[in-house]
């Protein structure tokens, strides 16, 4: 079963910081067949992100980079991804601005999925803005990673309505749910267009 997976898929490489549910959610689409994806390497920039564990049971191969020095850290990380042959980033909650430089080696080929219906509310804290502004939508989006603050172009979208009794954690969750999955279709879209 395993040599059949991978079989022409594109090796992709997620990043992540923290609890990684969309890194699980991406792992579980990049074992089914259909998939055009095999996931080959999880970055994390924290050495207790439990994101870590879910890739290690799955027998993915993790590193973490220490970013000390950004120009070091992405060094390194451009080195691990040339190893791996790594055709395609997943940005899963990753807590770092990559630089131009970085960007422009992977261009068009790094993905974001960003919680709110971009353009509106970029950055961090959505969640407490949207509820702030008295919203009555929000959403998740999936973009390419370009230079400027979750600003590239959009993949796909999906809008939620937001209630009364809302707030900042039950709207968390609620997003976090249509994330996992606009994140994989978003994925296929992408790549059906290449």
């Amino acid at each position: 079963m395993a040599k059949l997976i991978g079989k022409n898929k594109l090796n992709s490489a997620i990043f992540i910081s923290g609890r990684g549910s969309n890194l699980k959610s991406l792992i579980n689409f990049a074992k089914k067949n259909s998939s055009p994806i095999k996931i080959t390497l999880v970055i994390s920039n924290k050495k207790n992100a439990k994101g870590l564990n879910y890739a290690k049971q799955n027998n993915i191969k993790t590193i973490v980079v220490i970013y000390k020095n950004k120009l070091k850290a992405e060094k390194k990380i451009l080195s691990d991804i040339s190893k791996n042959n790594i055709r395609l980033i997943c940005l899963a909650g990753f807590m770092k601005i990559l630089s131009k430089k970085f960007i422009s080696k992977f261009n068009g080929k790094i993905l974001n999925i960003h919680p709110s219906l971009l353009p509106n509310y970029k950055g961090l804290n959505a969640h407490r803005r949207v509820i702030g502004n008295k919203e009555k939508f929000t959403g998740c989006t999936v973009h390419l990673v370009n230079s400027r603050l979750d600003s590239g172009k959009i993949i796909l979208q999906k809008k939620i309505r937001v209630f009364k009794k809302d707030n900042e954690n039950s709207l968390s969750k609620k997003v976090l749910k249509i994330e996992h999955k606009l994140y994989p279709k978003a994925v296929k879209k992408l790549l059906s267009n290449l």
